[in-house]
């Protein structure tokens, strides 16, 4: 389905965003991890977030989604793995699904952790980052799960299920993936394993990995004043842009990036 703006993450920062694209009367989905996977959830109290002194982080979360919810914002579960422009047109791998939108929010929070030797080089080559995506592919095949999302073990079963050999690692530290063109093994804490494919699940893809070419200083993604980005119909909000990493701070941003996006699709609109 094709939208106006797609928020990439449902924390405040994307949260605003939404609300303030659909009060500009433009359609929005908010393609999230599941709500209490949000680090804002596991807050036991928020003491500076004005008029609201210690409300918890779940009962923030959730009033700025019912908030959303009422306005008429959509929501998609899913982990954005890819994007591409064409035509004026963003389209947005999320599992196995695309989605469509004239402009992006990127609101996604911080993504850390470095990647591990020969996952770059062999992206696509047994390196995937989608379990239910790619997971047909190593039927019947031996595969290393890395996992560091909530939903990392459910996706690993799926493999089981469908009928992989599963080496399921708990968030492993120092790894090297390796093989002639192909993933053919994976050492992790000193112990190689011969696998035909290696699924790293983490919470959230790395900014530069969804947008090459991205522009980035220190780790953030770097904004204007609209919170747009160097790249067309592209804007950024919240802990992805740097600090301080507070929701006073994100809502704010996503406020200005949702205009910014139902502006830029105006525009759009106008050129045609």
């Amino acid at each position: 389905m094709s939208y106006d703006v797609l928020v990439i993450g449902g924390g405040p920062a994307g949260l605003s965003a939404a609300i303030n694209v659909r009060a500009r009367g433009k359609s929005v989905l908010v393609v999230s991890n599941p709500i209490e996977e949000s680090p804002l959830w596991r807050s036991e109290r928020v003491e500076n977030y004005l008029g609201l002194p210690g409300v918890t982080g779940p009962e923030l979360l959730q009033a700025m989604h019912k908030h959303a919810e009422i306005d008429g914002v959509e929501f998609l579960t899913g982990k954005a793995i890819s994007a591409s422009f064409m035509m004026d047109q963003w389209y947005v791998s999320v599992g196995s699904d695309v989605q469509e939108a004239k402009a992006v929010v990127l609101a996604a929070g911080v993504a850390r952790g470095k990647k591990f030797p020969g996952e770059a080089e062999l992206l696509g080559r047994g390196v995937s980052y989608c379990a239910t995506c790619d997971g047909m592919l190593y039927r019947g095949k031996s595969v290393a799960v890395l996992g560091y999302s909530e939903t990392a073990r459910q996706e690993a079963e799926f493999l089981r299920g469908i009928g992989c050999k599963v080496h399921y690692l708990e968030k492993p530290r120092d790894c090297t993936i390796s093989g002639d063109g192909k993933v053919e093994q994976i050492t992790c804490g000193g112990e190689t394993t011969k696998v035909d494919g290696v699924f790293i699940l983490r919470p959230a893809m790395a900014p530069t990995d969804l947008f090459p070419g991205l522009d980035m200083e220190n780790g953030y993604v770097r904004v204007d004043h609209r919170m747009a980005t160097g790249l067309p119909g592209v804007f950024a909000a919240g802990d992805c842009n740097g600090g301080p990493l507070q929701v006073a701070k994100a809502t704010g941003e996503g406020l200005i990036a949702g205009q910014s996006a139902a502006a830029y699709v105006d525009a759009l609109a106008r050129k045609q």
